[in-house]
């Protein structure tokens, strides 16, 4: 109750001051909220990742959260950290399902995502959800690996039944292999003299095969436990030696270096692996 003394000016000002106090309880719910929010997340993101990654993680997805609103749809870990897999040269994949693109409220968010991508790699995909069904057509590989390695951290899965046309995919997964078949040769022409950088490059080349390697599988009706298995399990049906090969590829991987007169070897190799996939592919239409 505003108390009735003194001039009329005083009795504006103590109505102000009562009808903008903060109401605690409201605050004290609203902080709950929050933490509750900021919990949930917490809980759903991989235990077995590093704890940086978990907190700045946990940090950009609550950031982006306040900052979108109600446009944003979904927050989705993909990829190998949604296994709780994290190496050297991977990244932390993070899809941004939207309503609309605001670039207002995506202004709130850059400063965390920048300091989150200059300390972990954490790299987030915008995509309105209307965008769905073509992002999966024109990148399907991709959007196939994601639906079996994701997490959802917030908001209603795009996901959940979506499905790739097999014929899309094999499209795609033969213009992936032709293309990596082609850097490669190009990487071992031109690239090889530089063998202190030619890891963290090779490196880049097993989400890829992986990835292939995995949908290829899928296609025959398998179910392997991870692209790296479904990988080493086409290598199998070479014919020859492929473990010390794919060893190296995760030593890459992991490790961002090879032993000295490695990598060029390799190189052919796994230009060799690109272009058996592509045919065992072409042979699946």
């Amino acid at each position: 109750m505003i108390e009735l003394v003194g001039d009329a000016s005083s009795i504006i000002i103590s109505a102000l001051r009562v009808l903008n106090r903060p109401n605690l309880k409201q605050l004290q719910y609203a902080k709950a909220g929050s933490d509750a929010m900021e919990s949930t997340i917490d809980n759903k993101i991989p235990e077995a990742l590093p704890a940086a990654v978990r907190a700045w993680l946990s940090q950009s997805s609550q950031t982006l959260i306040d900052s979108l609103g109600e446009e944003l749809e979904a927050l989705i870990l993909f990829g190998s950290a949604a296994e709780g897999l994290m190496r050297a040269s991977s990244d932390v994949n993070l899809l941004v399902v939207l309503r609309r693109f605001d670039s207002d409220r995506i202004d709130r968010a850059s400063t965390v995502l920048q300091n989150a991508a200059a300390a972990v790699e954490l790299h987030p995909m915008f995509l309105l959800g209307s965008e769905l069904s073509l992002a999966a057509e024109s990148f399907s590989v991709k959007f196939d690996d994601i639906t079996h390695r994701r997490v959802l951290l917030y908001g209603t899965d795009p996901f959940e039944g979506l499905t790739i046309p097999r014929a899309l995919l094999l499209q795609r997964l033969q213009q992936i292999l032709f293309n990596l078949t082609l850097r490669l040769r190009t990487l071992y022409a031109v690239g090889r003299a530089r063998e202190e950088s030619l890891a963290a490059l090779i490196a880049d080349t097993a989400a890829p095969l992986r990835r292939s390697a995995y949908a290829i599988l899928e296609l025959r009706g398998a179910r392997p436990s991870s692209p790296k298995a479904a990988l080493e399990s086409l290598a199998s049906e070479l014919g020859g030696d492929w473990a010390n090969d794919l060893q190296n590829l995760s030593k890459a991987r992991e490790d961002l270096h090879l032993d000295p007169g490695t990598a060029a070897k390799l190189i052919l190799r796994l230009a060799e692996l690109s272009e058996s996939l592509r045919e065992r592919a072409a042979n699946l239409g």
